[in-house]
């Protein structure tokens, strides 16, 4: 297991996010990922099921599809000591709460994989500018390809937060593009990172860093789940 360092440290604290690769051995996730697999393979045969997901927008998929298979052992699996010892290393405290971890799941071949029409958000707003309210942790529980339905996360949005709640956001405004938004991002010193990997890694995301679903492009339902730690002001 990777330890959190100075320089990891520094890392997150720039850009907003953090690595974690192999964080989880293959034999912990089997058992947990083989349930998944078959339960979205049965669905997947299940013409209702089927049909009523093909009708709803992309990102309605994944709320649909997840809700709809209980893993109630996800969180004891994921969320051990040693990743709560690791955050609590990368806040430099301990979380106040943390939420039951949620599955997040996509069906295969969603259609083209794009930047347009995402839905960028953050979870949780900062009560003050350079208060860390919380880290959220994105699991791997199968290998996920590019363009595979990976969170996007804006690496170093939490920079950029704008003084007021309702003054005009530079990142917005280049998220809207609908030509190149990526060189406008860098220009303003952000990147967009796609959490694809393989099955055992683990992302850690400052709560401030817009983020979205993705269209899953690939011809793999995409195995993902998430936990929020949160901290007191």
């Amino acid at each position: 297991m990777r330890q959190i360092d100075l320089d990891s440290t520094e890392f997150f604290s720039r850009n907003g996010y953090l690595r974690l690769a192999a964080f989880h051995s293959p034999a912990r996730l089997a058992a947990l990922r083989q349930r998944l697999l078959a339960e979205t393979s049965r669905l997947s045969r299940a013409e209702g099921v089927a049909r009523t997901l093909r009708k709803l927008p992309v990102f309605q998929q994944i709320g649909k599809l997840s809700s709809a298979i209980a893993a109630q052992d996800a969180h004891e699996v994921l969320v051990t000591p040693e990743l709560i010892a690791q955050i609590t290393r990368l806040a430099g405290r301990a979380p106040s709460g943390i939420q039951r971890t949620q599955l997040l799941l996509s069906p295969a071949r969603q259609g083209d994989w794009t930047l347009q029409g995402l839905n960028w958000h953050v979870d949780i707003a900062a009560k003050q500018r350079n208060h860390l309210p919380g880290i959220q942790a994105f699991f791997l529980i199968d290998d996920v390809a590019p363009h595979g339905g990976a969170t996007l996360a804006l690496a170093g949005s939490q920079r950029l937060i704008p003084e007021q709640a309702n003054a005009p956001s530079p990142l917005r405004e280049a998220l809207r593009m609908r030509e190149n938004p990526e060189a406008r991002l860098r220009e303003l010193g952000v990147s967009i990172i796609e959490m694809c990997g393989r099955a055992g890694d683990v992302f850690l995301m400052d709560m401030r860093v817009l983020h979205t679903p993705s269209v899953n492009a690939s011809k793999q339902v995409r195995l993902m789940a998430t936990c929020r730690c949160l901290f007191n002001s």
